[in-house]
């Protein structure tokens, strides 16, 4: 798969140029798959990347600011519904709006993420129910989201998620019974984030943005070959921090790439109710970045758009609003009741989009999926089902006094009172069950004789 840089989807391709060997006009090598089917991108040789103005962006393609910045009418679409490649004039492309088509290697190794992550979800869901988890909020119908967010990135790059986003830490290579940790009612995240360079999932609406920015920030004061992909919901972008997050990103031309899950409710609120924009990529051109639409249940798309979204933040041409387009399934939580605010109508309407159903047709037709290898994706979803369910059937081994000691480095007094106070409590305790034993022992003895 060649990826040019330019502006959003835009542009002409290496191919397009005569260029050779999937070398790009700006100096920037395109993303090479890796043993794994992985998108990864080859860093220039030295130096950090150069931040081009808006201008010089738009002066490369010859085409206006607006253009550059203005999503495409409607949104990028490359598979219909039922699993059928769309002609290029059908999908929804325009001067500067233009995608290349993964190649059906890496398209396969997509799809087999997105097996596994619906067997994810319904294992959680499952667990719940079970008294295992305590909340699960079920990204199902949304795995194509998920599983191009984790893809579109390097090794070196930062994934910044929100608490529906369970699928893509997972497809990032963390451990699942990590990543649901948090889900079970602990004390931490469950995971390192360093060492998976994915943040902790939000639970707060929109917080993540602003570590995102300061990330992408440090990156490149440092001249990191860092992009970092910050994860959000059609919800947040009523929030505060998504203001700051995106002027903040612009003005400084940070390598970010805000992905906004529109799954059309924040909870049971409608997108009708949060925003009265053409669409939320159209907020993009208020901070001076590209925005772009894209069809969240289209795995296709989602890749190419992505993957451009990420060689251009990559390339110093700053940072970039990328809109999926996709529907939540299941209720909100475990806690919700979704039909107090949708009817069974809609829901199946967008039943008829899901992304699994349209990837494995396409495949099929391609050719490149058989009974053999879906068996084989099939086990490895099952693989993953069964390491959540004994990882998460295992009791912790909880520890009281954690509750104090990962606060402060330093405890404060009034936090070493409270630990103190708690230590008496459970040794007083333990001394009245051991008593209870003894006198329930002498008993037995007594009965005995």
């Amino acid at each position: 798969m060649t990826i040019s840089v330019s502006p959003p989807g835009g542009g002409r391709s290496a191919e397009d140029t005569g260029a050779a060997d999937g070398a790009t006009a700006t100096g920037v090598a395109a993303p090479q798959a890796s043993p794994h089917g992985v998108p990864q991108t080859t860093a220039p040789q030295a130096g950090p990347p150069h931040t081009t103005s808006l201008q010089e962006a738009v002066q490369n393609f010859g085409i206006s600011i607006e253009d550059y910045l203005l999503p495409v009418h409607g949104q990028i679409q490359i598979l219909a519904e039922d699993g059928t490649m769309l002609p290029e004039d059908r999908r929804g492309s325009s001067p500067g709006h233009q995608y290349p088509v993964p190649a059906d290697e890496e398209l396969l190794e997509a799809y087999r993420r997105l097996v596994v992550g619906r067997r994810i979800n319904d294992q959680n869901s499952a667990l719940v129910r079970q008294g295992r988890l305590a909340v699960y909020p079920s990204s199902h119908g949304q795995e194509a989201c998920q599983v191009a967010a984790a893809l579109c990135l390097a090794s070196q790059d930062w994934m910044f998620p929100t608490y529906r986003d369970a699928v893509a830490v997972m497809t990032r290579g963390v451990d699942p019974v990590e990543v649901m940790t948090i889900f079970r009612g602990d004390w931490h995240g469950g995971y390192d984030p360093h060492a998976h360079h994915v943040g902790i999932q939000s639970t707060p609406l929109t917080t993540q943005l602003l570590h995102a920015v300061g990330v992408a920030h440090a990156a490149k004061l440092r001249g990191e070959e860092t992009v970092v992909l910050a994860m959000c919901g059609d919800g947040a972008t009523s929030e505060g921090d998504f203001h700051e997050a995106l002027n903040f990103a612009a003005v400084f031309r940070l390598p970010v790439v805000f992905f906004v899950q529109n799954n059309q409710y924040a909870i049971s609120v409608p997108l009708a109710h949060q925003t009265a924009a053409p669409s939320l990529a159209h907020k993009a051109v208020g901070y001076g970045m590209a925005g772009e639409r894209v069809d969240g249940n289209d795995l296709v798309a989602l890749l190419a758009v992505l993957d451009r979204a990420v060689t251009l933040a990559r390339s110093g041409s700053g940072p970039l609003l990328v809109e999926a387009n996709t529907y939540r399934m299941q209720a909100h939580t475990n806690a919700d009741d979704a039909t107090r605010y949708r009817n069974q109508a809609e829901v199946e309407a967008w039943a008829a989009k899901d992304p699994l159903n349209r990837m494995r047709h396409y495949l099929r037709a391609a050719g490149q999926l058989t009974d053999d290898v879906e068996a084989a994706f099939a086990d490895d979803a099952e693989q993953v089902a069964q390491r959540l369910r004994e990882g998460l059937s295992a009791e912790p081994d909880i520890d009281p006094q954690d509750l104090f000691r990962y606060v402060f480095t330093e405890p404060t007094p009034q936090l070493r009172e409270q630990a103190a106070f708690l230590a008496d409590e459970l040794a007083r305790d333990a001394e009245g069950a051991a008593a209870s034993a003894d006198t329930a022992a002498t008993a037995d003895t007594r009965k005995e004789r």
